[in-house]
């Protein structure tokens, strides 16, 4: 079986963030993304989604890694300052290239 080189960005952070970071997304050329509530513990503490302040969201997105690493960098100037965030990149193998 053959795929197809992609970058995965990874996106871990406050809830709060989701409707601003999905509009940016696509606007830094991601075709697509997928989104699921996160909870975990980190250097700002447990973030259990209990309370709506404290929720947290993972997104994630396929794409060309020029792209991926494009949003990146965007979020982490942007963002990573001053909120809850964590963000890395996996290389992964798609079977549907046409998809990212």
């Amino acid at each position: 079986m053959l795929g197809h080189s992609r970058r995965l960005l990874t996106i871990v952070t406050e809830a709060a963030l989701e409707g601003r970071l999905v509009q940016e997304l696509e606007r830094l050329g991601a075709h697509g993304w997928t989104i699921t509530d996160a909870r975990g513990r980190g250097s700002r503490g447990v973030r259990n989604s209990a309370w709506d302040a404290s929720a947290n969201v993972r997104i994630e997105v396929v794409c060309e890694p020029a792209t991926a690493e494009a949003i990146a960098d965007h979020l982490r100037e942007r963002y990573a300052p001053n909120y809850a965030m964590i963000l890395f990149l996996s290389d992964v193998l798609v079977l549907r290239p046409e998809k990212f």
